[in-house]
C-alpha cells in the first residue's frame, strides 16, 4: 500500500515518511532547505539521520538528484542542520 507522504532518501534510497526527512528545494537555480515542506520547485529528500547526511555531503548526492552542480554552501548548511538536531 502506498502512503501519500512517503519520500525516498537520496542517500540510503529507503522510503520514509516526509516529516522524518530533510527537503532541499531548487527554485530558479537557487537551493533552499525547506523545513516546512511548503516551498515549490523541485525537491530532494535526505533522512535526518547522521549516516545519510554524511553520505550525501561526502558523495555530493544532490548533484545527481538535481542534475546540476550544487554549491558547497548548501552542503555546509546541511551539515549545520545535522549539528543543530
Amino acid at each position: 500500500m502506498h502512503i501519500k507522504n512517503e519520500r525516498r532518501c537520496v542517500a540510503c534510497r529507503e522510503n520514509k515518511q516526509q516529516n522524518d526527512m530533510l527537503r532541499i528545494a531548487k527554485i530558479n537555480d537557487e537551493f533552499y532547505i525547506d523545513q516546512k515542506y511548503k516551498l515549490g520547485g523541485r525537491g530532494a529528500y535526505i533522512c535526518k539521520e547522521k549516516k545519510c547526511i554524511d553520505l550525501c555531503i561526502k558523495k555530493r548526492l544532490l548533484n545527481r538528484a538535481f542534475r546540476t552542480n550544487v554549491s558547497q554552501s548548501i552542503y555546509d548548511k546541511i551539515g549545520e542542520y545535522e549539528k543543530d538536531n
